[in-house]
């Protein structure tokens, strides 16, 4: 266990005025500290006690309950003190100060965490979760980093490096006794290893756009034509008048964004400037916009006038129409006569939504359409339950245990991949065992930036410089 000779201190709670507010001690100090501020020879471990705290003047700074975790059954693995005081800025800064007084040093952010890693209490990608726990928004990125922290990733690394492990230790036995080349036996057992665990590499990789989302929230991006009422749906979406709603064409010039939850889900949602077919300058710039934001989109919800047929659309937008990741919303159901269906369809006005260049020009693109009224709310809860459907849909198939990665996570497996590529090629090629086993360590390498088996100053600090003060 390695033991950090300074004892750090940080509030572990937001700053602000509350019921309570906690500061957090760790280090070789935390007993003495103990002994000197509560007057106490003796504690028990992990056990609330209401005492006063007196600093070192001896004056009273707060009636308090102080609680000591005892090496190694802490969160840092060291002695460590958290103090819960009454929520006063003041209180909480008079006790800082006093805690620097005697002999505390501040903690840099994600120090706490960082410290957990470094005495074995959680591998990097659990610390690393921490911070996903902290700015989860929305119900399946909790899971996610619940899962995470509770070593799910870990734990499929873990099971990834064993079976490379075992491929090397074969490679390496030929390495130490170079008498006869790998036997074609052992070539099958290598390959097959190997195989192995470039699928399961290449599951984990495929979860880094899930990831994202989770992470960043869907891009969900309303377009269609001007007045069609984009900006009316996402006041319905939002609950309540985020955007300006007029009769006049062109309303919205520029995008508004706002987050909202769907079910589990937590979405970046986008309303945009009306598509033109015959635009104003100012219009042109709006639009331009619109398809930049649409080409970013992981969820286009196109709004068509359901009293009118279907208009032009810019072939931009037509070639970014998917069925997975489009949604056809026919606003204005409520002023259509009772039995009788939208104006609007795949085929109409030229092909406005006809297959994009690439596709089959006989066949449309086969959209999925909601009648909604934003006026009314009438279709939107339909209209919000296949949302939810498509979002459960980027969720890539992990087992039972829901693994989303990071982009650095990412990094580490795309080059373990390429030394898995490589060295399955130099095994089909019958090369020598020593370039082969080479390209098995670099992929082992790789695995090991995941769970945090590396000597990387730079990228550790960068990585816990993202957590906040007192974590």
């Amino acid at each position: 266990m390695s033991r950090l000779p300074d004892t750090i201190v940080a509030p572990a709670t937001p700053s602000g005025t509350a019921a309570i507010a906690v500061v957090r001690v760790s280090g070789p100090e935390v007993a003495r500290l103990w002994r000197e501020i509560f007057g106490a020879e003796t504690f028990v471990p992990r056990t609330a006690v209401h005492a006063d705290y007196h600093d070192h003047t001896g004056a009273l700074a707060d009636d308090v309950l102080a609680t000591f975790f005892q090496s190694p059954h802490s969160y840092t693995g060291e002695d460590s003190l958290e103090v819960s005081c009454h929520g006063n800025p003041f209180i909480v800064q008079k006790i800082l100060e006093d805690l620097l007084a005697r002999g505390c040093r501040m903690a840099g952010p994600g120090e706490f965490t960082q410290r957990a890693w470094l005495n074995g209490r959680m591998d990097l990608s659990q610390a690393e979760a921490v911070m996903d726990l902290i700015h989860a928004r929305s119900e399946r990125a909790l899971a996610a980093a619940q899962q995470q922290l509770r070593g799910a990733l870990g734990r499929r690394m873990a099971a990834l490096t064993a079976a490379l492990l075992g491929a090397l230790a074969r490679i390496e036995a030929y390495i130490d006794f170079p008498d006869e080349d790998l036997p074609p036996e052992d070539r099958g057992l290598v390959r097959a290893a190997l195989e192995g665990v470039i699928r399961g590499t290449g599951q984990l990789l495929a979860t880094t756009h899930y990831g994202g989302l989770l992470r960043d929230g869907i891009r969900t991006v309303i377009v269609g034509a001007p007045n069609a009422g984009k900006s009316s749906l996402l006041n319905r979406l939002v609950g309540h008048e985020r955007a300006i709603v007029s009769p006049e064409p062109g309303t919205t010039r520029d995008f508004i964004e706002e987050r909202i939850m769907a079910g589990p889900h937590w979405l970046r949602l986008t309303d945009t400037a009306g598509l033109n077919p015959a635009p104003a300058p100012l219009e042109t710039l709006g639009m331009a916009k619109t398809l930049e934001r649409a080409a970013a989109a992981d969820l286009l919800l196109l709004v068509l006038d359901a009293t009118r047929p279907t208009p032009p659309l810019p072939a931009e937008l037509r070639a970014l129409l998917r069925p997975a990741t489009t949604l056809v919303v026919l606003n204005k159901a409520d002023l259509l006569a009772p039995g009788v269906a939208p104006v609007p369809q795949l085929d109409d006005v030229g092909g406005a939504l006809a297959a994009p260049q690439g596709r089959s020009k006989t066949a449309p693109l086969q959209l999925q359409n909601i009648p909604v009224s934003a006026l009314t709310g009438a279709g939107i809860e339909e209209l919000q339950t296949e949302i939810i459907r498509r979002a459960e849909a980027f969720r890539q198939d992990t087992g039972e245990e829901l693994i989303a990665i990071n982009a650095r996570h990412a990094h580490a497996l795309t080059q373990a991949k390429e030394c898995l590529g490589e060295a399955l090629e130099k095994l089909t090629a019958n090369s020598p065992v020593e370039l082969l086993a080479s390209d098995l360590r670099g992929a082992l390498d790789a695995f090991g930036e995941i769970a945090g088996k590396v000597d990387n100053e730079q990228m550790l600090d960068q990585l816990f410089a993202h957590f906040c003060i007192g974590k």
